[in-house]
């Protein structure tokens, strides 16, 4: 470990203080801002003090272990034993914690969920993926929201966006952006032949008008009625908003509320967040150029999950990981097991670099 690298943090980690003591306690904004990177900083100055001192006992053995009296020799190579013990295993943890973390893992999440190929069998794929985010959502103690939803006749959703809201909802599921495929024989299917057909999932960070601010002038406004499935009427009034970022071309429709303001509402938060992932998505490409791979940049066209029914299994081919148990995966139960293998995975090769 970098000596003057750990000194660094700590100098940081005193100036932070310095300001944060001596800052007008009106200026809100900036006290919050410091406040969040000190109580960020701290966990990690905590385990440098703690690993400086044990740097310290160990140099202060060496008198010891150069001692004539056995007894004292011995005990004092079991202890350097122990310190350098101590020692590696607080290296790894700083380590870990020097890792950059990306500003977006802490907001909330807007997944959109899409039917591929497949037809009608890729939207109740839809479906599926739908019922085991939300049941996922329910066990973090989130909560989920529906922004908008196209549904099929046959219970399958073509399309459907959805607000997810609490700790760490994005630095959780970022890893979900791309294309899934499910492999099973489908009801209709009198042969008993396997079908493969697929679904993308996207995960945006939820932004906010701090994040991403859009001008009144640039949005094209349409108003229109809504529709279910088989095109028959949700609402009775003209309440369906589409709004179009002209300058990106970006585009967010929101008919699931019958007042137009709140879909209008939702369809700006869901835009806010389309277009400040565009931007999030060409910092991470910029720097994904100084690593050998780009796991967890949120690649939609990559097949990252097969859900293979016949045999009970899903597969993560990013980490190639394959679990048996895909009726508590898509209960949402088993899903955090894989999530957890992409975010170790991640921090690795984030160490590598």
């Amino acid at each position: 470990m970098e000596y003057k690298k750990l000194e660094s943090v700590q100098i940081k980690f005193r100036d932070l203080e310095e300001k944060i003591n001596s800052l007008n306690k009106d200026n809100y904004k900036e006290f919050a801002k410091l406040s969040k990177e000190y109580s960020d900083l701290k966990p990690l100055v905590e385990k440098i003090n703690i690993y400086f001192k044990l740097l310290t006992e160990l140099n202060d053995l060496d008198d010891l272990l150069e001692s004539e009296d056995s007894d004292l020799k011995i005990e004092a190579e079991k202890e350097k034993d122990d310190l350098n013990f101590k020692i590696n295993k607080l290296n790894n943890e700083i380590k870990f914690l020097l890792i950059p973390k990306d500003e977006s893992d802490e907001k909330n999440a807007i997944i959109e969920i899409r039917a591929g190929t497949g037809g009608e069998e890729a939207a109740l794929f839809a479906s599926d993926l739908f019922r085991m985010y939300v049941k996922f959502s329910e066990l973090k103690k989130w909560k989920t929201e529906i922004m908008d939803i196209s549904q099929t006749d046959h219970d399958g959703i073509k399309e459907v966006v959805i607000n997810v809201s609490g700790n760490e909802v994005f630095g959780t599921l970022k890893f979900e952006s791309g294309t899934h495929r499910v492999q099973r024989v489908p009801e209709t299917e009198s042969g008993g032949r396997i079908h493969t057909s697929a679904a993308t999932v996207a995960v945006l960070p939820e932004a906010t008008d701090v994040d991403v601010d859009i001008l009144e002038k640039d949005l094209r406004i349409d108003i229109f009625r809504s529709s279910g499935p088989g095109g028959q009427s949700v609402n009775t009034t003209d309440s369906a908003v589409r709004i179009t970022h002209v300058p990106t071309g970006t585009v967010a429709q929101c008919q699931d509320e019958k007042s137009q303001h709140k879909n209008k509402a939702k369809a700006l938060t869901v835009l806010r967040s389309r277009i400040f992932e565009v931007e999030r998505q060409k910092k991470e490409a910029e720097r994904a150029l100084n690593r050998k791979s780009q796991v967890g940049s949120g690649d939609r066209s990559e097949r990252i999950r097969t859900y293979n029914f016949p045999q009970g299994r899903v597969t993560d081919h990013r980490i190639s990981m394959t679990l048996y148990k895909l009726d508590q995966i898509l209960n949402g139960e088993g899903l955090e097991e894989i999530i957890n293998g992409l975010i170790a995975d991640d921090n690795v090769k984030k160490l590598a670099e």
